[in-house]
């Protein structure tokens, strides 16, 4: 199926300013995310994007679905050094030995969270009660980088054995995933 090109003379969010990031915003930043791997891509991509553009991940996505063996959770929790090395070597990805390094232990704590809750969804949930936050900012306004929310959901991550999961990539995570809607109320987005 072939995808058109994102629409021009619409409001977007101030951000999405090149054809990749349009697309990203238009079609998946703020959608409300239930599928288990999707979310645990995102979590992986946020944690990777730490001190880099989020243009930077994008440009990479899909060599990191390839790298990551299209972040199958039960797959990259098995990684061992051979192949942790072979990541690091990887120009497609970012090849910071903390951040592959996070992946890998990511995903094990990943299926711990999923045994005991069932699945990560319910757990991730957990922190907006079960439905997107709706906020409604201008353009042009500083939306946060963190929330009580992101706050809670870090410290909870982090004491399961998470890396990279601080407040702001939480706080991404949650604005990538439709917990929470940042799309400005001029967005074209922010109703849907």
């Amino acid at each position: 199926m072939k995808m058109k090109a994102p629409a021009k003379n619409v409001v977007r969010c101030t951000w999405a300013t090149n054809e990749l990031s349009i697309l990203y915003h238009d079609r998946e930043w703020g959608v409300p995310q239930h599928d288990d791997r999707v979310l645990f891509e995102f979590l992986i991509l946020e944690g990777a994007q730490a001190g880099l553009s989020w243009d930077t991940i994008l440009r990479k996505r899909e060599n990191y679905r390839a790298a990551f063996d299209g972040f199958d959770p039960e797959k990259i929790a098995r990684y061992e050094r051979r192949k942790t090395q072979r990541l690091l070597r990887d120009e497609g990805i970012i090849r910071n030995r903390l951040k592959v390094a996070s992946a890998i232990q990511n995903a094990r704590a990943f299926l711990e969270v999923q045994e005991e809750f069932g699945s990560f969804d319910r757990y991730i949930w957990q922190f907006v009660g079960g439905k997107p936050r709706v906020n409604a900012w201008r353009l042009g306004k500083g939306i946060p980088a963190s929330t009580p929310e992101s706050d809670s959901m870090s410290k909870d991550l982090k004491k399961r054995g998470f890396n990279f999961v601080g407040s702001t990539i939480c706080y991404a995570f949650m604005q990538a995933t439709g917990l929470v809607n940042d799309h400005a109320v001029e967005c074209f987005r922010y109703p849907k």
